[in-house]
């Protein structure tokens, strides 16, 4: 079992490029969310890094631009735009604090118990399924939605239930696709002796 396929090692690729310039909106989005309370510029920040996460997916794959660094930075962003969405929202009261613990216990437990042991065979990653994908992008997209409902016009409150609605898909499948992982990886260690290493990539969505 390998870890995610990749084609070049250059640095300079217009895929890592765009994972670049998603981390950068992380700063920018706490910045209009908390500082300027600019509700409707910190959604465009982060449909703009929606956007681009599908974007440099596709890039990469189109011009064969797959690189070790494009399979750290693109889950690396997806993560902290993840974690900066949850914690700017819950220091707002738009969603409660408990939704950052479960979200935040998915990662905390991959982090303690199967990555310690896949590095030491040599594994940064294993390879990045389709739920895992489809759950950032049920979060990346419902928490512009939880935003822009935290009021009470009737748009808003559509805006809200469906928002809503797509978190709790989304942390479903987030959790889902974290055991899954799991299984993946305790199978890895299983067949892999930790002498034999493997090859390396980016940690999986």
């Amino acid at each position: 079992m390998a870890g995610e396929p990749y084609d070049t090692e250059r640095v300079l690729t217009v895929p890592n490029i765009l994972s670049f310039i998603r981390l950068l909106g992380v700063p920018l989005f706490l910045w209009l969310l908390l500082e300027r309370q600019s509700d409707v510029w910190a959604v465009v920040v982060l449909a703009v890094g929606g956007a681009t996460d599908w974007l440099d997916g596709k890039l990469a794959r189109s011009w064969h631009q797959r690189s070790r660094l494009g399979q750290v930075l693109d889950p690396m962003a997806d993560r902290a735009y993840i974690l900066a969405t949850l914690i700017g929202l819950a220091i707002r009261a738009i969603v409660p604090w408990w939704l950052v613990v479960v979200l935040a216990a998915r990662d905390i437990m991959m982090a303690t118990t199967i990555w310690p042991a896949l590095r030491r065979r040599g594994f940064a990653s294993l390879p990045v399924h389709f739920l895992g994908k489809a759950a950032t992008f049920a979060l990346l997209y419902a928490f512009p939605l939880v935003l822009l409902g935290a009021g009470t016009e009737p748009w808003q409150t559509t805006a809200r239930i469906i928002g809503w609605a797509c978190v709790i898909w989304g942390a479903g499948l987030y959790w889902w696709s974290g055991l899954l992982y799991v299984g993946q990886g305790v199978d890895v260690i299983r067949r892999i002796p930790v002498e034999r290493g493997g090859p390396a990539g980016g940690e999986p969505a």
